[in-house]
């Protein structure tokens, strides 16, 4: 154990065991010297001093005390930082880059299930199953083989607006099924577009030809209400709107009162605010869908996040290069 890189558990300990379970921790405890049953949330507790004067490897994740100069100036020898979490900028300061620690994030792993979920929700949208689910409850009964005319998924017109690792994820699920899929995004070029299977359009073009415009931009000060009450109303008449990014990207005032309409559809997995007012018109509406906030890692899914980091661990102790190294440049530009 000795020769192991010291390491040490930095989060809100509920997680740990989630994340890390029992075979999972062995691999962890294989190549860094690290005690399962030590799991700090601050880093100015008794102790703390000693701790990071000697810590090589910090595992991070949901609940990380930040790491800022002062912290690092009492951790001399730390050279990498694990995050088995997505983003890393509620706990990473611009100290740690500069003094050249890699950081690694789990922000690959908790893109899966968000892409499956909204995978999930395209594929019932084109079934039109917001109109058919409430003429069924009203009516409490169909007629057997009658065709309906005005949904389907063959040749559905797709819009995914960013290209995030969350959004690349869904183009990769979306390539068996018959969709057309238009990407908005100003960092992809027409080039890497191509190269993804989809084509690349302005927002504006995407919200108007879309069946179904999913969001997966990131929470930025210049994406507040990116989906506002103009882009609704160039929606065309049927839309779905699924949200699995974060709620601020959609102007909620904008969105209830289309939807009231009866105009749109929305299957919303976050809001602004989060949770909703009890007495919202979205948990009512018949034409929404809503979920809490799940479609990220939940239950099982967490430890996906654990391997992840895992994995890297054992490529830090083998002297690999990090497979989900965050790049500081990018950052700027995501969640």
């Amino acid at each position: 154990m000795a020769d192991l890189p010291k390491t040490l558990f930095a989060m809100d300990p509920v997680f740990t065991p989630q994340l890390f379970p029992e075979p999972l921790m062995r691999r962890l405890g294989a190549v860094l010297d690290i005690d399962p049953g030590t799991v700090v949330e601050r880093f100015d507790g008794p102790g703390s001093d000693e701790a990071l004067a000697n810590v090589e490897v910090i595992v991070s994740g949901w609940g990380a005390p930040a790491l800022d100069a002062a912290v690092l100036d009492r951790a001399p020898r730390l050279r990498a930082v694990l995050h088995a979490a997505g983003s890393v900028k509620g706990h990473v300061s611009a100290e740690v880059w500069a003094r050249g620690i890699e950081v690694t994030s789990a922000a690959g792993a908790n893109a899966l299930p968000v892409a499956e979920y909204t995978l999930g929700a395209i594929l019932m949208a084109g079934k039109g199953i917001f109109n058919l689910r409430e003429r069924f409850r009203s009516e409490r009964s169909f007629e057997l083989g009658y065709i309906h005319p005005e949904v389907g998924n063959f040749g559905v017109r797709v819009g995914l607006i960013g290209a995030s690792a969350i959004g690349r994820r869904v183009i990769e699920l979306l390539r068996p099924f018959d969709f057309e899929v238009l990407l908005a995004d100003p960092y992809v070029s027409e080039h890497e577009a191509a190269e993804l299977g989809v084509e690349l359009v302005d927002l504006d073009h995407l919200v108007s030809q879309a069946a179904v415009v999913s969001v997966h931009a990131p929470d930025l000060p210049e994406t507040r209400h990116l989906i506002n009450a103009e882009r609704l109303a160039a929606m065309k008449d049927g839309t779905v709107l699924v949200n699995t990014s974060r709620g601020r990207l959609v102007d909620t005032d904008a969105l209830v009162a289309e939807l009231r309409t009866g105009r749109l559809a929305a299957v919303l997995d976050v809001t602004h605010p989060e949770p909703p007012p009890h007495d919202s018109a979205l948990f009512d509406l018949p034409n929404v869908f809503m979920t809490p906030h799940v479609a990220g890692s939940q239950g099982n899914e967490l430890a996906r996040m654990g391997l992840f980091m895992v994995e890297e661990a054992e490529r830090l102790a083998a002297g690999l290069p990090l497979a989900h190294r965050v790049d500081p440049e990018l950052l700027g530009r995501r969640a």
